[in-house]
């Protein structure tokens, strides 16, 4: 009876330092994280904040660099909207590698790996801002607010970002954040994403905790109302406003035909948009939509869909203009550099899931209560030419922002604790 007792009371007294810690995880959690829908006004930088330069209500069109008449000169000047589930940890390890391989100046986040998200960006949020400072290269996961990034960057800045079928991105995105989107707890099949689809108004919540990642993600990451009416004057103004905006618009279908008409764009060498696939799921992990649910997701997120319609057309027109042969060799070319460099840096060859993977400097951030996505052994023994290369197009986001020098200092906190904790 005594040994029952002891048991019983240290049952409670872990319950009880249980609870406590986890009200002080959600109190801290509570002043890291912005709210959601933090309106335009009180994100905007205060009016004596003056830009680094004169800004253009809308960007200068950007033709070719290589059919310019006084050459090419590569474009140094970038702003990529990384939009969320589209390959976009792939394309931002090109950026950071092209940045740090020319000294550019970026503008990183304070304390996350996000301008925190999913508030509206402003400018008061970027490491070491001071009014009038002028950047090279924004690349960090937002929420687009255009008036405060166009006053960051250069009047002939580039401006990209890439989108993904919509319905495979709500699938991806489902199975990444669907365990911190609290409405999703209601679900209790087997299938949860299936489950979702039959009756998504049954469960959507568009005021709830992260709802913004179950509808429009694209439309939401745009700066845009996710859940405006289909119907509404509105969607087309804004899609013809990020076609005004972005002088290219990526798919990630179709992502080595992208880095091409990318490479013409900036003018950029062959080395500069070889590539590893980051952040990416194991198969096992990644269920595929049937034709049902594939219908009924893409009906879900009608406004993303609208918008990858309207950019999947203007992107084959892209192509045209390119040349469909031209096109067909620089992609043959750049699948051959990439393989060569797999050879050289990759052991083994292929990602591996992380329970594999060797070095913690190599280790992707994991979704909540998941080991899913892969990642890379590097090779021992690399020649001096290729190791730096090796390692860098082979670091994930976190290890590589830290060692560009960002203040990662809520982003490590969130680390350690859902270590302590095992998520």
């Amino acid at each position: 009876m005594l040994l029952q007792k002891k048991r019983w009371e240290s049952m409670a007294k872990g319950l009880v330092l249980g609870a406590l810690f986890t009200s002080f995880l959600l109190l801290l959690y509570s002043y890291a994280v912005p709210p959601l829908h933090t309106g335009l006004a009180s994100t905007r930088t205060s009016e004596g904040a003056a830009p680094c330069s004169p800004a253009p209500s809308e960007p200068e069109p950007v033709t070719s660099a290589n059919g310019s008449a006084q050459g090419c000169q590569p474009r140094r000047d970038i702003v990529f909207m990384k939009t969320h589930k589209t390959a976009s940890s792939t394309l931002l390890n090109i950026l950071f590698r092209f940045g740090q391989k020319h000294g550019l100046k970026f503008a990183f986040p304070n304390g996350r790996n996000d301008f925190d998200y999913p508030a509206f960006f402003a400018r008061s949020l970027v490491q070491d801002y001071r009014p009038g400072a002028c950047f090279n290269i924004i690349c960090n996961h937002m929420r687009f607010h255009y008036d405060e990034v166009r006053g960051l960057v250069p009047p002939n800045a580039t401006f990209i970002t890439v989108l993904r079928d919509p319905a495979r991105l709500f699938e991806s995105s489902f199975h990444y954040f669907g365990s911190v989107v609290p409405f999703t707890w209601k679900l209790s099949g087997q299938d949860k994403l299936a489950e979702f689809l039959q009756d998504p108004d049954r469960y959507y919540d568009p005021h709830g905790y992260n709802a913004h990642y179950l509808r429009n993600l694209l439309f939401f990451d745009l700066g845009y109302d996710s859940d405006l009416d289909p119907s509404s004057p509105q969607v087309q103004e804004h899609i013809l406003e990020v076609e005004r905006r972005f002088h290219l618009v990526l798919l990630q279908e179709y992502f080595d035909e992208s880095l091409v008409l990318l490479k013409d764009l900036l003018c950029w060498e062959l080395e500069d948009v070889l590539y590893f696939k980051l952040n990416a799921r194991r198969a096992s992990a990644v269920p595929r939509l049937s034709g049902e649910l594939y219908r009924r997701a893409t009906a879900w997120n009608e406004l993303d869909a609208r918008l990858y319609r309207h950019f999947n057309a203007s992107f084959w027109r892209k192509v045209e203009a390119f040349g469909r042969e031209r096109m067909a060799r620089e992609v043959a070319a750049l699948r051959r550099a990439n393989e060569r460099m797999r050879r050289i840096c990759i052991d083994g060859g292929d990602a591996v899931d992380a329970t594999a993977i060797q070095d913690a400097a190599m280790q992707p951030w994991q979704p909540l209560g998941a080991k899913s996505i892969m990642g890379y052994n590097l090779k021992k023994s690399i020649g001096r030419r290729h190791a730096q290369l090796c390692r860098r197009m082979l670091t994930p986001e976190i290890q590589y922002l830290t060692d560009l020098g960002v203040n990662l200092w809520v982003t490590k906190l969130w680390k350690v604790i859902r270590d302590f904790l095992q998520w």
